[in-house]
Parts: C-alpha cells; structure tokens; sequence
C-alpha cells in the first residue's frame, strides 16, 4: 500500500507531451527552469510519499467524524495539513502580487498528481481551495482579493464551492439558497449539500463561494448570483470577527474518500450569513465556470492519480504472488506476473495510466498558453483547445481511474476484495470521479452542445488536422510505423462519429444528446493512442540519440503499440454507437424500462 511518485514518467509527459520548455519560454514563467522543476517534484514525492501516503488507508478506516456541529478530520491530517502549508505547496500557481509563487498550472497539475495518489481525500481540500483562489483572482473585488486571496494562497483559509441543493441535484438552475441586499452586504439563507471541505479542523477560516438568487432574480440559471461567505468574519485588519450565520449539520456516510467531509450546510438559520457580491448580479455562473473549469482538469488528474496509485499496488502484488505454473512448462510455481492475461491486465492500466497522464498535462499546458502566449490569436486557440479538451479529459480520464482500480482488484483476486490488502479502497475512492464536478453524462452534453455546435466544429476540425499531421510517418522505423494505421483508422472514426454530431445531433438535439456519451468515450480512447504515439516519437528520437534509458524508451514505444493493437480498436465500435445507437437509445418507451 506504499505509494512512490512516478517522477521519471511525470518529467517525460511533462517535457515530450506538455512541451514544458516551451511552458517556461512564456512570459512570466521564465523561472520554471529544468532544475527547478526537478526539485519541486523530487520534493513533492517526498512529502506525498512519506507524509501523506501513510495516512490514507487509516484515514479510510476512521473517517471524518461529526458531533454537535464540529467535524474532525482522520489522526494525522491536521499534522500533514500544516505540513503541506508550511512547505508552501498551496502557493506554487498563484499570483505573486497575493503570496503566490507563480509557477505553470502544467507544473502544479503534476504536482497535484502526487497529492492526489497518495491521499485522495486529503488532496480534495487544495483541489477545492486552488479553485475558490481562481475564482477570485479572475472575478472579485480589489479590496476582496487583498482580504482574502493572501490567506487562501499560503493555504491558511482553505475556500469550498457551494453549488447543489436537495431539490436541485446538477440542474444548478434550480438553486432556491437566497441573497437579501443589506447595506453593504448581502444575508444568505438556505441549504447546500455535497460541500467538500465544508466543514473540517484543518484551518481556522474557510471561504465559502455560494450561489443564491437576489429577490427579483429571473428564473433560471440567468438569476444565480455568487457570494463569499466566510466562516468567521473578518476584520479590517485582517484579524477574525466573529462566526458567521452558517453551520454544518451533518456529513455523508460514503462509499469512499471517507477522510474528506463532505458536509450539509446550512445558512441563515439565525436570520442570514453575511456574503458579499462576487462579479456582478447575475453573474454567478459565469464566475463559477472559473472554478469548475479548473476543478473539473483536476478530477481529472484525480482519475489519473487513482490510476496510478492501483497500478502500483497491482504491480507489487503480481511480482510477489506466486501461484501455478507457467505455460512453458516449468515444474515450479511462479509470479503471476509470468502469466499472460495478469500481463495483459497490468498492461492495460499500465497503458491507460499513461495516456490519461499525457491528456490532463497536455490540457493543463493549453490552460497556461491561453493565459500566456504573447499573440492574442494564439491564446484564443489555445483557450479554444482548452475548451474542447475540459469535458473529455474530466470524463475519460476519471473512468479510466475506476477501470484501473477495478483491475486492480482483479488482479489481487480474492485478496482484492477484502479490505486489508486496500485495493478495494482505491476503487471505492475512484467511483465518485465520473460523479462530481459534472457528471461524466453532463460533460459529454457540454462537449455536443457547448463545444461542439458552438462554433460548428472549428476547433475540433483543427484538432483533427493537428492530429492526422502528428501520425508517425510510414517511413519511420517498424516500431514507429506499426502505430500508423491503426491511428489513422481510428481518427477516421472520430471524424465520420463528428460530421455526424454536426450534422444529424445539429438537427436533433434529442438525438445528438443520445450519442453524446459515446462520442465523448470515443474522441477520449483516439486521443488517448495519439498522445502516447506523441511519446512514443519522443522516445524513437532520444533513444536513436543516445539521451535517456534505453530500456525505459523501449517500454514507451511497447506500450503506445500495446494500446493501438489492443485498445483503439474501441474506436470503430464507439463510433458506431455514435452514429447508429441514438434511435435504438430512445426507442424504449417509459413503461418498458
């Protein structure tokens, strides 16, 4: 149940996938130097490995716990919180104007891989906080930003998103939490639920980013409004007032991620929580696009650091298990390591893994060339990208941590399925990923119809030009050359699957809706094999130059062809199911279901 960060494979996605020379060639990055960023994750690895790691199958076993309105987070995570903190870790993207260190989000969101894998729930409060700083970097008050961003970046505050109500689940337009003007403020009342971090003994403020509706609101999502409520107010001189009208009223007893609280909240129940406008009236979608957007990149990386962490495990164990003999006919008992379907089945979450890496480095580096290109056409494309990659990397990437994990119990057999061994954790903990921040469901309807249609397929046509252009050439080296045409075939799939989202989806929104999943499923698998094929180049190039382990390159080019032959073969099915499944899909009449 040990974690090591994978920082050989993190520093190669970051440089051959993410470009991160280039990232620190941006203006105001110039510091992210090779060194620099070595220490940083060589450092992070440590903490990941030796502070946080131990506690997550513990913190698992006790949970939060809540009493008479207090939660106490699991033993140990208070000392690891502070150590997180103390290291300056909360910092490392920020702005520096507010205590920020300034460092690429590519940088941040492969060090948020490290937290991630070695305590998932612990990692959820940072996930949350880097958020709620986002958010208000981009959309409050000046005098906002200089109260609260300082604390919140050090990691002093930690900031929640308070979007879901009981009567309102994911349709967010149904929130009924109110917002009364009153003088200078606004009173909150009204309840939340599925708050992460709501509530906790970790810090001694938090910042809480709650929509409500003002009295004479439209309806819809056009009359949400966003807020800052703190927990404690807070006084001009940045010391803490007194509480604020809010309180916890219980937490969730959960499938996993059972160290995180995830509270019920209530607000106002003594008249109303005091909460300031954050951009504007009306506003408060567009404002918390900020903070899901970076929120649902970082389930991703959650996807991806679940994955990761069962892989590890399942690795070990197939090492070490012995059992039967070999197919060759040796008379002993051997790893099972030695037989074929554990091999494929490591192979696969070993496959998987990577490519989900290289997609969120590859999405994280697009967030920092939208922010910081110096020509005005190439951050829009890059924001564009961005645009198209978000929903797909949330979704993909998170089903695959829960493909991963669930191999991994398989390849643990019955030792799996018990507790002890805690690979049943990590499936536990990875089944809430396709879930929050967005159902993966939701994500494919924000692809078809915000993405998609929105510009009739510009971004994803250039997508697919950049795509067909990055195939390894015919002429490259059998390794190399293997790769070709089953990646041609595949995004010849993801090409037919989206003429036919523009085309016949365009015409029939209930239609496309029914396909949206599958297309989704279907751009994740083609642009997971050409990442890896991206790698693989790479790897082609620096081992014909000599720079690098040789066997380790070996293992990339093995491993971009064990996912074209055995993988992207998904793609011919998925697109099928895109363009012939939707009247299949709704045919069902309701009282045949």
């Amino acid at each position: 149940m040990t974690y090591t960060a994978p920082i050989t494979e993190m520093r190669f996605a970051l440089d051959a996938i993410a470009d991160m020379p280039g990232i620190a060639g941006l203006p105001g990055y110039e510091e992210a130097t090779p060194d620099l960023v070595d220490a940083i994750l060589e450092e992070a690895g440590k903490l990941g490995a030796a502070v946080l790691a131990p506690l997550n199958h513990p913190g698992d076993r006790e949970g939060s716990v809540y009493e008479n309105g207090v939660v106490r987070t699991p033993k140990g995570f208070q000392e690891a919180y502070n150590q997180f903190v103390e290291g300056g870790w909360n910092s490392l993207p920020f702005d520096p104007d507010y205590g920020g260190q300034g460092m690429p989000w590519t940088l941040a969101t492969a060090v948020q891989e490290i937290w991630q894998a070695a305590n998932l729930s612990f990692g959820l409060c940072p996930l949350l906080t880097a958020g709620a700083v986002e958010l208000l970097q981009e959309h409050g008050s000046e005098d906002q930003k200089q109260t609260y961003l300082p604390r919140m970046i050090s990691g002093e505050w930690t900031g929640t998103m308070n979007l879901t109500e009981p009567q309102a689940g994911s349709d967010v337009g149904a929130v009924k939490t109110k917002a009364e003007p009153n003088g200078d403020h606004y009173l909150i009342t009204g309840q939340k639920i599925y708050i992460t971090f709501g509530e906790h003994d970790l810090t001694e403020n938090i910042v809480h980013m709650v929509l409500a509706r003002l009295p004479d609101a439209p309806a819809g999502t056009k009359g949400i409004s966003l807020f800052l409520v703190p927990k404690f107010l807070v006084n001009e001189d940045g010391t803490l007032g007194p509480r604020n009208d809010l309180r916890c009223v219980s937490i969730e007893h959960k499938l996993g991620i059972k160290a995180s609280p995830t509270a019920v909240m209530a607000y106002g129940d003594s008249g109303g929580a005091i909460g300031y406008l954050v951009g504007g009236e009306n506003r408060g979608m567009a404002c918390m696009f900020t903070m899901m957007n970076n929120a649902r990149l970082a389930v991703g990386i959650q996807g991806v650091a679940i994955a990761e962490r069962a892989y590890q495990q399942a690795r070990a164990y197939a090492f070490d298990r012995t059992q039967s003999r070999a197919l060759d006919g040796n008379a002993a008992t051997v790893a099972i390591i030695r037989h074929p379907d554990v091999r494929r089945m490591l192979a696969t979450m070993k496959a998987k893994t990577e490519a989900a890496r290289a997609m969120t480095y590859w999405a994280a580096a697009a967030l920092d060339r939208s922010k910081r290109e110096p020509d005005e056409e190439a951050r829009r494309g890059q924001q564009a990208l961005l645009d198209l990659l978000i929903p797909v990397t949330k979704s993909w990437c998170t089903d695959i941590g829960c493909e991963v994990a669930s191999l991994g119990i398989q390849i643990h057999g019955g030792m799996g399925f018990v507790e002890e061994t805690g690979a049943a954790q990590h499936y536990r903990d990875a089944r809430i990923l396709p879930i929050y921040e967005g159902t993966n469901g939701i994500q494919a309807l924000d692809l078809f119809t915000r993405k998609l249609l929105r510009d009739e397929g510009a971004a994803m046509t250039r997508l697919l030009m950049e795509m067909r252009a990055g195939l390894p050439k015919a002429e490259a080296d059998s390794a190399l050359a293997a790769l070709r045409e089953p990646l041609a075939e595949s995004l010849e799939a993801l090409d037919r699957a989206t003429a036919w989202m523009l085309e016949q989806g365009g015409e029939d929104l209930l239609r496309g809706a029914a396909s949206a999943t599958p297309y989704q499923n279907l751009f994740g698998v083609v642009l997971g094999g050409w990442l890896l094929a991206q790698a693989a180049i790479e790897a082609a190039r620096r081992a014909e130059d000599g720079s690098g382990d040789q066997s380790y390159l070996d293992g990339k080019l093995k491993t971009a062809r064990f996912y074209a032959d055995n993988l992207l073969g998904e793609a011919a099915g998925l697109a099928a199911a895109v363009t012939k499944g939707a009247e299949s899909t709704l045919a069902l009449a309701d009282e045949q279901f």
